[in-house]
C-alpha cells in the first residue's frame, strides 16, 4: 500500500563460536574468518560465546575483532554447565528468543527482522581456521538445494612446526612452546596419523556420494530452518543437545530424521588442531566412540541415520581387525613354542595390500611428508596407530557393561589441561616383562613343549585357528581390494 514503508535488512551468516579459555587461539580463528570472500550482498556477523573463561578469551576475541575489522560480538556465560552445547544454545537463545523465559519477552521488530535476515549459521571451534574461500565453498553447497541442512568443511590436522626451529635462548621460547604451534618428532609424526585417518574417512565419504552421518562441530554451515525444526520436533530450548557426548553427531542424525541432507563440502577446507600426545588422543577417541556407540544403542534417543549401516559396518571392521590380530599372536606363539610353525609365501598378500593401501592414502592425505609415506609404505605407523585405536574400540565396548557412565568431556579437558596422565609407559614395561617372562618359560620347557605327545594334542588345534585366520584374512584382503578401487577416483581429501 502507498504511504507504507518496508524494513529491509541484508541477509546475513552468523557465526557462533563458542570458546572456553582458548585465548591463545581465538586470534587466529578470528583471521580465518577475516580471509573469506563473502557471497555477493551477504554479511558475517560473528558471535564469541566466552564460556565460563578464566583467561583473556574475551579480551583477545574484542581485540582481534576491531584489528580485522568483524562484526562481532562476544557472549559471556557463566555458570554454564553443559559446556559447549549450553554456550552454543546461549548463542542461538540471543538471536531466536528464549523459549524458557517465564516472562515470554517477544522480539522486537528489529530483532525479528534480524532473525529473517539470517540465512545459515555456521558453527565453528575457536581453535579451527577456515582456508581462504571456504565460507564461500560451504555458502554455495547450502544454498545448492532446498533440503540441504547442513554443510561440512573437510578437515585438516595443522601439523606443528618444527621444535628444533626455536632457539631456547629466545625470551618466549616457553611461552611458544606452550602455545601448541611446535612439536617434536613424535607430535609430528602422530599428527600425520590423525590427519591420514581424516583424509580416509573424507575420501570414502566422498566416494559414497558426499553425504555425512556427522557434521563436525569444528565448522559446518546449517541452515536456521533445518535446526529450528530440529528444535520444535524435538520439545528443545536450543538445537543442540546434550544428551551424548557427540552432540555434533546427535545433530546430524536428528536432521536427517526430519529429512534433511547432510553433506561436506568437496572444497571447502577448516584447518584443525590434532590431539598432540598419546593420552589426549586416547580421551578425545573414547569421548568420540563412546558416543557413537552410546547413539547406535540407546533406543531412548529415538534417532536414527541412513548411514547406521555403515557405522555398524565400521565397528565390525575395528572387531575383525582385533581378532585376526589376537589369533594371529596367539597361534604364531603356540606354533613356536610347539616348533610347529611352517612359513607360507601366500601370507605376503595381505601385506603387500595394506602396504599400497597405505601408501596411496599417505599420498593423498594434504600437505604429507616423504617421511609419512615410507612409514605407511613399511606399515609401521599404520599399525601402530591401529592398536591404539583397538584398545580404544575395546575399552568402549567394556565401558558398556559398566554401571558407571564416564564423563567423556571432561576426562578429554583434563588429559588436554595435564590434570591426567598416560600410562602408556606402564604398559609398555609389562608387556615387555610378560613377552619376557613367555620366552623364558618356552626356553625353559622347550623339551616338554616340543615331545610328540604334546606337538599331537596341540596340531587339530592349531590348524582349526590357522584355517578360520586365513577366511578372515581372505575377507580383509578383499576388503582392501575394494578400499584400492574406490581411492582411485578423482576426489581430494
Amino acid at each position: 500500500m502507498p504511504g507504507i514503508k518496508k524494513s529491509y535488512m541484508k541477509p546475513r551468516i552468523v557465526a557462533l563460536i563458542p570458546a572456553h579459555n582458548e585465548e591463545n587461539s581465538i586470534r587466529d580463528c578470528l583471521a580465518g574468518l577475516n580471509d573469506q570472500l563473502l557471497p555477493k550482498g551477504v554479511e558475517l556477523d560473528v558471535y564469541v560465546i566466552a564460556d565460563n573463561c578464566t583467561d583473556r578469551t574475551e579480551e583477545k576475541a574484542i581485540t582481534a575483532g576491531e584489528e580485522f575489522n568483524l562484526n562481532l560480538k562476544v557472549i559471556i556465560t557463566e555458570n554454564n554447565k553443559l559446556r559447549k552445547v549450553g554456550a552454543l544454545n546461549a548463542g542461538w537463545k540471543l538471536l531466536y528468543g528464549d523459549l524458557l523465559d517465564i516472562y515470554n519477552k517477544q522480539l522486537t521488530e528489529h530483532e525479528e527482522l534480524y532473525k529473517q535476515s539470517i540465512k545459515a549459521v555456521l558453527g565453528m571451534d575457536a581453535d579451527s581456521r577456515l582456508a581462504p574461500n571456504c565460507l564461500t565453498y560451504l555458502w554455495e553447497g547450502l544454498m545448492s538445494a532446498r533440503n540441504i541442512g547442513g554443510v561440512m568443511a573437510k578437515y585438516t590436522m595443522r601439523m606443528p612446526k618444527k621444535k628444533s626451529l626455536l632457539s631456547k635462548h629466545d625470551v618466549y621460547y616457553e611461552e611458544k612452546l606452550a602455545s601448541g604451534e611446535y612439536g617434536g618428532p613424535v607430535a609430528r609424526w602422530w599428527t600425520h596419523q590423525q590427519k591420514q585417518d581424516m583424509a580416509s574417512w573424507l575420501l570414502d565419504l566422498q566416494y559414497h556420494g558426499g553425504s555425512t552421518y556427522v557434521l563436525g562441530g569444528q565448522a559446518t554451515l546449517f541452515r536456521p530452518e533445518a535446526l529450528q525444526e530440529v528444535l520444535n520436533h524435538n520439545k528443545l530450548d536450543g538445537p543442540w543437545q546434550n544428551d551424548s557426548d557427540v552432540e555434533d553427531m546427535l545433530l546430524t542424525w536428528q536432521l536427517q530424521k526430519s529429512g534433511w541432507k547432510t553433506l561436506i563440502s568437496p572444497k571447502g577446507r577448516c584447518f584443525v588442531d590434532a590431539m598432540r600426545s598419546y593420552h589426549t588422543f586416547r580421551e578425545q577417541r573414547n569421548k568420540w566412540n563412546s558416543g557413537t556407540v552410546d547413539l547406535l544403542t540407546n533406543k531412548d534417543l529415538s534417532v536414527q541415520t541412513r548411514h547406521k549401516g555403515k557405522i555398524w559396518r565400521n565397528q565390525m571392521k575395528l572387531l575383525s581387525d582385533l581378532v585376526i590380530r589376537a589369533m594371529f599372536i596367539v597361534l604364531l606363539s603356540v606354533a613356536l613354542a610347539t616348533d610347529q610353525f611352517y612359513w607360507s609365501w601366500v601370507w605376503i598378500i595381505p601385506i603387500a595390500l595394506a602396504s599400497v593401501l597405505n601408501v596411496i592414502l599417505a599420498l593423498k592425505t594434504p600437505m604429507n611428508r616423504l617421511i609419512d609415506v615410507i612409514l605407511a609404505g613399511l606399515l609401521i605407523s599404520p599399525e601402530l596407530y591401529l592398536w591404539v585405536n583397538l584398545m580404544t574400540f575395546s575399552q568402549v565396548w567394556l565401558g558398556k557393561l559398566s554401571a558407571n557412565k564416564k564423563d567423556g568431556w571432561a576426562n578429554q579437558y583434563a588429559a588436554e589441561s595435564g590434570k591426567t596422565s598416560s600410562k602408556l609407559l606402564q604398559g609398555i614395561i609389562l608387556t615387555i616383562v610378560a613377552i619376557a617372562a613367555g620366552c623364558y618359560l618356552c626356553f625353559a620347557y622347550q623339551d616338554f613343549l616340543t615331545s610328540s605327545r604334546v606337538q599331537e594334542a596341540i596340531s587339530p588345534y592349531l590348524m582349526t585357528g590357522w584355517i578360520a585366520l586365513t577366511y578372515l584374512t581372505i575377507i580383509k584382503s578383499l576388503m582392501m581390494i575394494y578400499q584400492i578401487w574406490t581411492l582411485r577416483g578423482r576426489h581430494t581429501a
